[in-house]
């Protein structure tokens, strides 16, 4: 005996209400994992919403901040201080060519190697998006006082930090 479509859509929609709606009581709100997901999310809709004009996703905005904070950085250390696979950060520094942001230029030092640095739009463009991400934390975080801002962000750092004696 199957339920009939109504009986399906009416359990799909309470199941729906039941996953999107308040995880009182459950588990889940002792987790860290969960609540570290749920703010992520929620700040990284104010961060898409304040990119959006500029269409620049979360590794891009790091990725030009990084290379603006140290010129020259090679795709290898791009990649190692982003923690992303250096597979993706070839296609992301192809990305910000493409778009004229940043440009490689071969190593003196070393002929194998590229550094990687902002164009003069690239240089231009950050400026903007410091400010922008600086406004879309804010607003993200804005349940926060500024004290509680700087601990939330002391103690997520304490968590990501290699300990003494980790790589």
């Amino acid at each position: 005996m199957h339920p009939s479509d109504n009986e399906t859509s009416i359990r799909q929609a309470s199941l729906e209400d039941l996953v999107t709606g308040p995880v009182d009581g459950l588990i889940l709100e002792e987790r860290l994992g969960y609540a570290l997901r749920r703010a992520q999310l929620k700040v990284f809709k104010h961060f898409d919403e304040a990119m959006r004009e500029h269409n620049i996703r979360p590794a891009q905005f790091s990725s030009l901040v990084v290379i603006e904070g140290y010129p020259g950085v090679t795709q290898s250390s791009l990649a190692q201080t982003l923690a992303i696979d250096p597979p993706r950060v070839v296609n992301l520094v192809n990305s910000l060519e493409e778009r004229g942001l940043a440009m490689r230029v071969r190593c003196k030092r070393d002929r194998r190697s590229h550094g990687i640095f902002l164009t003069k739009q690239g240089e231009a463009l950050v400026d903007k998006l410091k400010e922008l991400s600086s406004q879309s934390d804010l607003a993200a975080t804005q349940a926060l006082s500024e004290i509680e801002r700087r601990q939330l962000l002391m103690l997520l750092r304490k968590i990501y930090a290699p300990a003494h004696g980790e790589g």
